[in-house]
């Protein structure tokens, strides 16, 4: 059974859309999904209509699941998460929590997160988020409290209503030297395509 041929148009542009967004060649994604590269090159130019089989080995070779690559779950042109659907990370033993508040779509090159620091809390330790990809950067604004960014060696204080934006491929993380909570917005960039 192969996809529909309205599904198929859209597909073999947005499979390159996001082979690129990976930094992938055709190459590249052959060997993680198990499709020939020349088969993945028919698709992507509309040639043929992949089976489902190989749709779905395609996805997973991109990160995705089916539905994802397929847009069989998204709603349109615009996504909403609402408050108690937000994706909470683990909380730390050094009093920083986060939630991401962007939904998880396919190709996204930027997330919205939420952090909340307890005082004295710092981030970085383990169960949060890993150091971010070459190239990323991130800006964040304080919404309430005080917050130092430790960014490659350099502290750098912050209050509520500041912003800063820094390169997040550097070592850093936040601190809360405040008696009370501290909160910031924080959005990431991912790193810029090589050419």
């Amino acid at each position: 059974m192969a996809v529909e041929t309205a599904t198929t148009e859209a597909l073999g542009p947005r499979m390159r859309a996001l082979r690129e967004a990976m930094d992938l060649s055709l190459r590249d994604l052959a060997e993680r999904s198990g499709v020939s590269a020349p088969m993945l090159s028919q698709v992507e130019r509309g040639e043929t209509s992949p089976t489902l089989q190989v749709a779905e080995r395609i996805a997973a070779g991109l990160e995705l699941r089916l539905s994802q690559l397929l847009r069989l779950d998204e709603g349109g042109a615009v996504a909403i998460v609402r408050h108690k659907e937000r994706r909470k990370g683990r909380a730390t033993a050094k009093g920083h929590r986060y939630e991401i508040l962007t939904p998880p779509l396919p190709g996204q090159r930027a997330e919205l997160s939420r952090h909340t620091l307890t005082a004295a809390a710092v981030t970085g330790g383990p169960g949060d988020p890993p150091m971010h990809e070459p190239g990323s950067r991130e800006t964040a604004l304080v919404q309430s409290g005080t917050v130092v960014l430790v960014c490659d060696g350099q502290r750098h204080e912050l209050h509520e209503g500041d912003c800063v934006t820094f390169d997040a491929d550097l070592p850093h993380h936040f601190e809360n030297p405040g008696a009370s909570q501290a909160v910031l917005l924080a959005v990431l960039s991912a790193g810029l395509r090589r050419s």
